[in-house]
């Protein structure tokens, strides 16, 4: 009796050199459908030791075989129609737009509003050359007032409103409130010595050294001074 060899390889031993075969899936197929089947034929054998340890080498088989492909910058056919999958599900993005509550948190610049003081302005007696310097000048002005009777009132105003509004403003560094305060004090004086022109007996006017437009202009002189050395 002739004993005959059969060389063929057996299913068993096909399925144990592929490992598509060993796991029953396409040499074409996702790496889902690697997964799934993985899970499924775990679940098939239950706690057989050796035939787990075999479906979890063929598992690592095949990913290992498409890293290489990856590596080596072949793209597989499972790679491929991943990649057609995933740009078919893509959702299309739509460009943004920022909202009416995202506006409110721009950094937009904000102007603020100025702020003005109304209040009344802080009084303390000038020092040093704040105190002498108007003292000087106004006493000067006053004496010219006083006994030039034909100097024009006018140009002693004018002198005193500047002396006064040099003063403040060196006090307090601020040349706009140095000009307010110094036109409120010409206007109180010139009111004070329209008051007092027209409230004194004109026979007593008419005994004094100066004129009618010097007895109106003096109030003015003493606020002009007295403004520029209390005015803080």
């Amino acid at each position: 009796m002739n004993h005959r060899s059969d060389s063929s390889p057996s299913p068993g031993a096909a399925d144990a050199t592929n490992p598509y075969a060993r796991l029953g899936v396409s040499n074409d197929a996702s790496f889902e459908a690697v997964q799934d089947a993985k899970k499924s034929r775990l679940h098939e054998v239950g706690e057989d030791v050796m035939a787990r340890s075999r479906i979890e080498a063929a598992y690592d088989a095949i990913l290992m075989e498409r890293l290489k492909e990856r590596q080596q910058g072949r793209v597989s056919s499972p790679a491929l129609t991943a990649s057609r999958q995933e740009i078919l599900s893509a959702p299309v993005k739509r460009p943004s737009f920022p909202t009416l509550s995202s506006l409110s948190n721009w950094p937009f610049p904000r102007v603020g509003r100025p702020s003005v003081s109304l209040g009344m302005p802080a009084l303390s007696l000038a020092n040093g050359r704040e105190r002498w310097f108007p003292l000087v000048a106004g006493g000067l002005v006053l004496l010219t007032l006083l006994l030039v009777p034909s100097a024009p009132p006018e140009l002693l105003l004018s002198l005193s409103f500047g002396v006064s509004v040099l003063n403040l403003q060196r006090r307090n560094g601020r040349f706009l409130a140095a000009i307010g305060w110094s036109f409120a004090f010409l206007f109180a004086g010139l009111v004070l010595g329209s008051v007092l022109l027209n409230g004194v007996d004109p026979s007593i006017l008419q005994e004094l050294p100066i004129g009618d437009l010097q007895i109106q202009s003096l109030p003015a002189l003493l606020l002009l001074v007295i403004g520029a050395l209390i005015i803080a």
